[in-house]
């Protein structure tokens, strides 16, 4: 008997909203290498995050893969600039490094509404 499906955090949206509001995250995470959010949206795109840049570092280990991971990417996040970007600059930085490539600091609350803020960063 399979398991019962959890619902993770959906963000005020269905679930074809919270995938393209996460890969909006980790395109702007790629492209400023560090981005200020709420803390629950920074937990929530931290595992998504570590393994779009993990298929980055393998496509750099593993020439032979690198097209079809490439494609992969590109699929999720829509845009080939920061795919690029990812697969030429940062995955080759992290060729040594096994996982944890974020790191979440907390700000503190936001003026308007109290909510708890966050910036998650490449490190």
């Amino acid at each position: 008997m399979p398991a019962t499906p959890r619902r993770a955090r959906r963000f005020g949206g269905d679930a074809a909203h919270q995938r393209l509001m996460m890969a909006n995250l980790v395109a702007s995470l790629v492209a400023a290498e560090g981005i200020v959010t709420t803390e629950a949206k920074a937990k929530a795109l931290r595992p998504i995050a570590e393994k779009v840049i993990t298929k980055a570092k393998k496509a750099h280990l593993d020439p032979d893969t690198r097209l079809h991971r490439h494609r992969q990417v590109v699929s999720y996040l829509g845009d080939k600039e920061i795919a690029a970007k990812l697969f030429d600059e940062i995955g080759p930085r992290y060729a040594d490094r096994n996982g944890g490539y974020t790191r979440i600091l907390k700000l503190g609350p936001r003026h308007g509404d109290n909510a708890p803020m966050a910036r998650i960063e490449l490190v």
